[in-house]
């Protein structure tokens, strides 16, 4: 009896600490990770490497809405610059929806929109996983994806 008691008991405990967790309005991770998304876009649009090599892990992989993998921190890094030079345009994210692994992990869906010099707009989704390095929050995947029809 007392093991059936013991084993209830690790699964209900257990099963709560593995989870995800809400972040709440005023919760440090969800500022910081506003705060990691917004330094992407910053990056990208002033094609600072500096700046991407510092918020990516070394070991990032993108997915692109041309079926393009990047594995790799270098590979990630030049082919965003290339992209940049390819696709110019003013590359905007908005945080739709972080939903958080675990304490240091969690997956963050956003708009991702180009307005395109000419005036039209490329409108799509990225969807980052970003995990806490060290107490710093870096971006560890990227998917870009664009819906049918466009």
């Amino acid at each position: 009896m007392k093991y059936t008691l013991l084993l209830l008991f690790v699964s209900v405990t257990g099963s709560a600490l593995v989870h995800g967790q809400d972040l709440k309005p005023n919760d440090p991770r969800k500022k910081a990770i506003y705060e990691l998304i917004d330094k992407y876009s910053e990056a990208r649009e002033k094609k600072d490497t500096l700046l991407l090599k510092d918020i990516l892990t070394a070991d990032v992989d993108q997915l692109v809405s041309t079926g393009e993998w990047r594995d790799g921190i270098a590979a990630s890094v030049k082919g965003m610059l290339n992209s940049s030079a390819s696709r110019p345009g003013t590359r905007t994210l908005a945080i739709e929806k972080i939903r958080p692994l675990s304490l240091g992990a969690a997956v963050v869906d956003c708009k991702y929109v180009i307005q395109n010099p000419d005036g039209t707009e490329r409108r799509m989704w990225s969807t980052f996983i970003v995990v806490s390095d060290k107490g710093k929050w870096k971006i560890s995947a990227i998917r870009n994806m664009l819906p049918t029809g466009q």
